[in-house]
C-alpha cells in the first residue's frame, strides 16, 4: 500500500479508535473520574486501533501469529510519544474548556495530537517491511 493511502487507512482507523475512546471514557468516568478513565479507554482505544492497523493498513506487514503478542505490546510502547502529545493535549482541554462534551472534544484534539507521531512509529517500527 502507498504511503498516502497507508495514512488516510491509518487516520480511518484512528476515527473507529476514536468512537470507542469517547464511549469508554464516559462509561468509566464516573467510576475513575476524568484523569483515570482516560488512561482506560486510551488503553481499550490502542488495543482497537491496533486490530484494525494489523489487520487493513498494515496487513502485508503484520507479525506472523506466533509473534502476535510481541507485536502488540510493540505498539502500545511505541504509541506511548503519541500518547504522552494525545494525554496533554487532553488535559489542557478539560482545563480550558468546560460543558458537557470538553472530554470528547479534548479526546479529539489528542488524537489529532498524537496521530503524526503514531503513524510514523506504527509504519517504521512495529509494522516495518519484513
Amino acid at each position: 500500500m502507498k504511503l498516502g493511502r497507508q495514512f488516510l487507512s491509518f487516520a480511518v482507523v484512528g476515527v473507529v479508535g476514536l468512537v470507542v475512546d469517547v464511549a469508554v471514557l464516559y462509561l468509566m468516568a464516573p467510576l475513575l473520574g476524568w484523569y483515570g478513565a482516560r488512561v482506560v479507554s486510551f488503553l481499550t482505544a490502542a488495543t482497537t486501533t491496533w486490530a484494525f492497523n494489523r489487520r487493513y493498513t498494515f496487513a502485508a506487514r503484520a507479525s506472523a501469529e506466533g509473534a502476535i503478542w510481541r507485536e502488540y505490546l510493540g505498539y502500545l510502547v511505541t504509541m506511548l510519544a503519541g500518547a504522552v502529545l494525545n494525554y496533554g493535549a487532553y488535559v489542557l482541554t478539560l482545563h480550558w474548556v468546560e460543558g458537557r462534551w470538553a472530554a470528547a472534544l479534548g479526546v479529539a484534539i489528542g488524537s489529532i495530537a498524537g496521530m503524526g507521531a503514531n503513524f510514523l512509529s506504527a509504519r517504521y517500527l512495529v509494522f516495518r517491511s519484513r
